[in-house]
């Protein structure tokens, strides 16, 4: 995050140094003759649950240790011992109860269609189809996010493009449990999910949601083709399948953290913004691999709500010194994260994922 506070990695760090250190600190006590105390042990875990996983500090780390697999596995490992957060036990019995991070009812994931206009009689719910779009916990319940399947549905419509959704028979692609440290109940989510798409006949899987698209290519047998809807847009494009007008807006853009450092996808937002005539693009200072995180990932709304709002101020201020009039992004979380604080702080900045870009420079 920022160079300074309780925002940096070198914050974290240190804070996470001095426990380890400290006279009865966790690794004194470990190697010595008295065990760790609960309160050294509920510091290590606050500590290392308090993290977006940006995965920032394995870009900048010297001898290349891949530290978002590390955090990954102390979160996990902190899990079995019982030592973690209340809230992952939140997380963990949502996704047993409703198969969403959120506890709502896994029925409605697909009513934000009712919301489209003109939106077709069968809801985008076929029994067979060449494309699925999975949509995914943030955009299935959040009103904030619910414009992104929207805008994107609407763009595969224009483009003649034979999609489904799973509806109910989505659940959540397993990150939130990756993320809680709760590694061993994602098998059951991997395999319904991989299970429904087989029903449908797809041969391919297109994911708005950075996080759900790093699951898929990580996680899930490779069975289909997996691309993140940047990707699938920009092939439409250039196949002049979607209808563009121009567009006269300055723009700049913010690099998901899994979708740019995870999965490094930078040139395909890129280039559907420069696709669309009179649209101009201002770079971030720190961009592509470097982006500053917007503060909503890694289950850090649910553990520490300050740093994460903090964060997203520290991101809020980069975005204003460019004088763009909008900011896009290709993630529905930092969509959330970057519009709610800019309402609650009445900043004239307009916060766009790239689907809703798109969607704007429709003709219709």
């Amino acid at each position: 995050a920022s160079k300074e506070g309780e925002l940096s990695a070198l914050y974290r760090m240190k804070g996470l140094k001095e426990i380890l250190k400290s006279r009865t600190g966790l690794f004194r006590r470990l190697l010595g003759k008295k065990a760790p105390t609960e309160k050294a042990w509920k510091a290590y875990s606050d500590t290392v649950f308090r993290c977006t996983l940006c995965g920032n500090c394995q870009e900048v780390c010297p001898v290349g240790i891949r530290l978002k697999e590390l955090w990954l596995s102390l979160r996990q490992d902190l899990v079995h011992s019982r030592f973690f957060p209340e809230k992952i036990d939140m997380i963990r019995d949502n996704l047993e109860e409703s198969h969403n991070v959120f506890a709502e009812d896994n029925e409605e994931r697909a009513d934000w269609v009712e919301d489209m206009r003109d939106a077709p009689d069968h809801g985008f719910l076929k029994d067979q189809a060449e494309v699925v779009y999975f949509t995914g916990c943030v955009a299935s319940y959040f009103p904030l996010a619910q414009k992104i399947p929207m805008a994107f549905a609407e763009i595969l419509e224009a483009s003649k493009v034979d999609f489904t959704l799973l509806g109910e028979e989505e659940w959540c692609c397993g990150f939130p449990l990756l993320g809680a440290g709760l590694k061993e109940m994602l098998h059951v989510f991997v395999e319904h999910n991989v299970d429904a798409v087989r029903e449908k006949g797809a041969t391919r899987v297109i994911l708005a949601c950075p996080s759900c698209y790093q699951m898929w290519r990580e996680h899930y047998p490779p069975e289909v083709e997996i691309s993140h809807a940047s990707q699938f847009l920009i092939e439409l494009v250039k196949k002049d399948q979607v209808p563009l007008r121009d567009l006269e807006l300055t723009v700049t853009y913010h690099d998901p953290c899994d979708l740019g450092r995870g999965a490094r996808v930078f040139d395909e937002p890129r280039a559907l913004i420069r696709a669309i005539s009179g649209v101009r693009l201002v770079e971030l200072p720190r961009n592509r691999e470097m982006c500053r995180c917007c503060g909503g990932g890694g289950n850090l709304e649910m553990i520490d709500p300050k740093l994460s709002l903090e964060i997203t101020k520290e991101k809020i201020d980069e975005v204003l010194s460019t004088g763009a009039q909008a900011v896009i992004t290709s993630c529905q979380q930092c969509v959330r994260a970057m519009t709610t604080y800019v309402r609650r702080n009445k900043i004239p900045l307009e916060v766009l994922d790239i689907t809703e870009l798109l969607q704007r420079a429709l003709k219709r």
